[in-house]
């Protein structure tokens, strides 16, 4: 029996709670995005996701550990065999990755370079793992006096491509990301994404565009969003959700510029009564402009934003909705690496009727895939279930 007619997902993208068991193999022992952050402003001020039971989560300075919290708290470990946007993301969604996607630490191989260069007819700049505001720093010049994209990497499973809008347009670096993902990374090397990094500016001061666009790999399983939709649900992605399942399982997907955008757009549909289904919104600003940037005093604020926001978003919730809010990884600001991080993810789960209790460490990420699976009568093949009767 159905107990909520909707299911809000928030993944912010990149808050995690600390190293998880095995950051060891990852490089990251001593990564906590939330913990670091907040030892390094002196504390931070979340009461809304205070009051749902973050602080019972985890000792975060600043934030209190609730007597009574309005949501059921706890943190999830990720068993799939890496710390990206794709695994993680894919994981939430019941389908674990179980094979590690290639990454290349050295920068790209010279036979997939020159692969790359016969079928877009662009030799490349770069091809090393590097920061994308920086290699456009270094790089931006020489594109746009020379016309060749910037291909780089990073710690993740992913083929980036910088390209100056007025340089190559849009339309034209999307199409070379296409050819990249269909016909370049293949085989052995089927990255998690190819992503599409435009930029502008001029006379070596470049900023990045929020035209960015990824192209992902379709999940080697059936998702529980391909399972709502099969059934006849709503399935509506915000923000990166879209790219990350390459648009499979969804019966709308919206884009957005920000996460102050993702955050109008959740309350924009909160408010649509005839949505049955499944919301799902990454929140990638996290991430993108603060983590991988090492920028604390950034994450701290954009912290504060979606706390204000998510203060307003609650309200509005039914008695028959059901809020998830949660993280695909880590991106710690505070270590010398401007990479991903192996953490464990919070885990909140709030409806106005629920007394919030203590959902402990839980060892997948797609428990939140079977708490959508059992509410929405669906076959349960991905984890247990994050609702405490």
């Amino acid at each position: 029996m159905r107990l909520f007619k909707r299911i809000f997902v928030i993944i912010m993208d990149s808050v995690g709670i600390g190293e998880a068991p095995d950051a060891d193999k990852f490089g990251d022992v001593g990564s906590n995005t939330l913990g670091n952050i907040a030892k390094v402003c002196d504390g931070l001020y979340l009461p809304t996701l205070e009051s749902l039971g973050l602080g019972c989560i985890s000792n975060i300075k600043g934030i209190k550990n609730v007597q009574n919290p309005l949501a059921n708290f706890g943190k999830m470990m990720e068993i799939s065999k890496g710390k990206d946007t794709t695994s993680g993301h894919w994981e939430i969604a019941g389908c674990p990755l179980k094979i590690s996607f290639p990454v290349y630490p050295k920068g790209f191989p010279e036979y997939l370079i020159k692969r790359f260069t016969e079928l877009t007819g662009f030799p490349v700049l770069g091809n090393k793992v590097a920061s994308g505001t920086k290699i456009i720093e270094e790089l931006g010049e020489e594109h746009v006096k020379t016309g060749y994209p910037i291909v780089y990497t990073s710690a993740d499973s992913v083929f980036q491509i910088a390209a100056h809008e007025d340089v190559i347009p849009l339309e034209n670096l999307y199409n070379i990301c296409k050819i990249t993902r269909d016909k370049v990374c293949i085989g052995k090397d089927a990255v998690g994404r190819i992503i599409a990094r435009p930029f502008i500016g001029e006379n070596g001061k470049f900023i990045r565009t929020p035209n960015r666009h990824d192209y992902s790999l379709l999940p080697p399983e059936n998702t529980v969003l391909d399972e709502l939709k099969e059934q006849g649900y709503n399935v509506i992605g915000i923000g990166k959700i879209g790219d990350i399942f390459a648009q499979r399982g969804l019966t709308k997907s919206n884009p957005t510029k920000s996460n102050k955008h993702g955050m109008e757009l959740l309350t924009s549909l909160v408010k649509q009564q005839d949505i049955k289904g499944l919301i799902m919104a990454n929140l990638v600003e996290f991430d993108s402009q603060y983590g991988h940037r090492n920028d604390a005093k950034g994450y701290a604020q954009a912290l504060v934003d979606f706390d204000e926001e998510l203060k307003t978003f609650l309200p509005l919730l039914n008695t028959d909705d059901l809020l998830i809010v949660t993280a695909d990884h880590g991106c710690d600001p505070t270590t010398p690496s401007t990479d991903h991080s192996r953490e464990y993810v919070p885990i909140l789960v709030y409806n106005k009727n629920l007394t919030g209790k203590n959902l402990g460490t839980r060892t997948s990420f797609s428990d939140v895939a079977a708490t959508i699976a059992e509410n929405f009568n669906l076959k349960n093949s991905y984890g247990k279930t994050l609702l405490i009767k």
